[in-house]
């Protein structure tokens, strides 16, 4: 017998008993565990030191060393469980006559899992507020783009984008349009599909029981997307490689090379891993993350994010000695290539490089958590941000646009003020009574030709006061 898996404190002899389970998935990990441990325990050469200690151990959950009498040993808890932390730590100690502690209400030997599920309550919060972050940040994300989208579409080649190759090329800045639209697509449809997945699959563990084919193909499309959008990141990186430290190409450059890089490339990971999951490791709507089938897709993903990192860093190599060239003042130099490099983080997505590893303590991990959430799920917020609505030829054109639009209906409101002003007058003369008119006037005036001229002699007199 071992302890359920809501208790937190382990009273077992594992060594003694065998491990059983209900979940054949935890079960075959702990057996895995078990079977690795004792082949670690063969291997591993015997205890040398000088002094009392406690002999190597498998506890039913994890492979415990060798260890001086007198210490307490700790090592990551285990993941069979979904209430344990793997960054928190399970702990066995050592007592002074060498043997391992036993708990004082069983007397069997006890080790200290207690950290591994005690925040669950605080976790599961958190994990509630991460998964609602994720919501919002692409549903904001979705709006923002779409936003931007609609704003070059609108203006077409009124709108120069600012950005760094700009400062060199403005000749080139339609085809810069051209990519960052596609780049804003293949983030709206990253987030689309991302919602999808969040709101049908996650919360849903009845699907995901019956595991319908439609569930896997969302996750290949799911898995397809985060290529492309990675992949036209990439994109955005050679182009800006190309132009500013390569600067061979004065013309226009091919962008079907861009389009097939963007959106044809990542295919081919998708596709294999999509063949690979079915065959190898086929679970239920392919949501296990334990499988190192991942990296099929995460792989290239992360080296088109290497290219982009060295692209980055020597962009702002090229664009410190341009700075240089012109004599211009030290710290204007400095802060225009930070200002660079603060501008093309969050589009080439270098903070997966630059952080790419979670801190296994709990607060700074909490921390991770929330910076990534903020940086992966709100990344199309702010590319929108930055490269639109903060963009100040961005803002001209829409202020020109306003004021032209203020214009135009001011102009409109004017003529429509005096077309009924001109109308009035005009009605009001012909509404004078006819005993008013000189009795002595012919049949000719009295059916309307002297009235024909004073309505155009209120007509002019109108156009005259307008």
């Amino acid at each position: 017998m071992v302890p359920s898996l809501s208790s937190t404190v382990n009273y077992t002899d594992p060594t003694l008993e065998p491990v059983v389970t209900e979940n054949s998935v935890i079960r075959q990990k702990i057996i895995d565990s078990q079977f690795k441990c004792y082949e670690r325990m063969n291997r591993a050469p015997p205890y040398r030191k000088k002094g009392l200690f406690c002999n190597r151990t498998w506890d039913g959950w994890l492979c415990w060393d060798d260890t001086p009498a007198g210490r307490i040993t700790a090592q990551n808890c285990p993941d069979y469980f979904p209430d344990f932390d793997p960054t928190e730590r399970a702990s066995k100690y050592c007592d002074e006559t060498g043997n391992w502690f036993r708990h004082p209400e069983s007397n069997r030997t006890w080790s200290n899992y207690t950290l591994c599920n005690s925040f669950t309550s605080e976790k599961l919060k958190m994990a509630f507020i991460l998964y609602y972050m994720a919501i919002v940040g692409h549903a904001l994300s979705i709006t923002s783009l779409l936003i931007s989208l609609a704003i070059f579409f609108y203006f077409k080649r009124k709108i120069l984008i600012y950005n760094v190759c700009y400062i060199f090329f403005r000749s080139l800045s339609c085809q810069r349009i051209t990519l960052h639209k596609n780049l804003f697509f293949s983030y709206v449809l990253n987030s689309v599909f991302t919602i999808a997945h969040l709101i049908a699959v996650v919360p849903n563990p009845g699907l995901v029981k019956r595991d319908p084919v439609s569930c896997k193909v969302l996750q290949f499309f799911h898995q397809y997307m985060l290529g492309c959008n990675y992949f036209w990141m990439l994109c955005e990186g050679i182009y800006l490689h190309t132009l500013i430290v390569v600067a061979v190409f004065a013309e226009e450059q091919r962008l079907h090379w861009y389009y097939l890089l963007g959106w044809g490339f990542p295919l081919v990971p998708a596709s294999i891993h999509a063949v690979a999951r079915a065959r190898y490791f086929n679970d239920n709507c392919w949501m296990s993350v334990d499988t190192h089938l991942l990296y099929i897709v995460h792989g290239p993903v992360m080296a088109a994010l290497l290219v982009n990192f060295f692209f980055l860093l020597n962009i702002v190599r090229v664009l410190v000695t341009k700075l240089r060239d012109t004599h211009r003042a030290e710290s204007n130099m400095y802060m225009k290539a930070v200002r660079a490099t603060l501008i093309l983080v969050p589009l080439l997505g270098i903070q997966f490089v630059i952080i790419p590893w979670r801190p296994e303590n709990r607060l700074a991990g909490e921390i991770y958590d929330y910076i990534m959430h903020i940086l992966m799920h709100y990344q199309g917020l702010l590319v929108a941000t930055i490269f639109c609505f903060f963009n100040g030829e961005v803002q001209g054109a829409l202020k020109r646009q306003w004021t032209q639009y203020k214009t135009q209906w001011g102009q409109r409101r004017r003529e429509h003020c005096s077309t009924r002003s001109t109308s009035y007058t005009a009605t009001s003369i012909t509404e004078v009574p006819v005993y008013l008119y000189h009795h002595d006037s012919n049949n000719e005036q009295l059916n309307g030709r002297y009235v024909e001229d004073s309505e155009l002699v209120a007509l002019k007199s109108g156009e005259t006061a307008a």
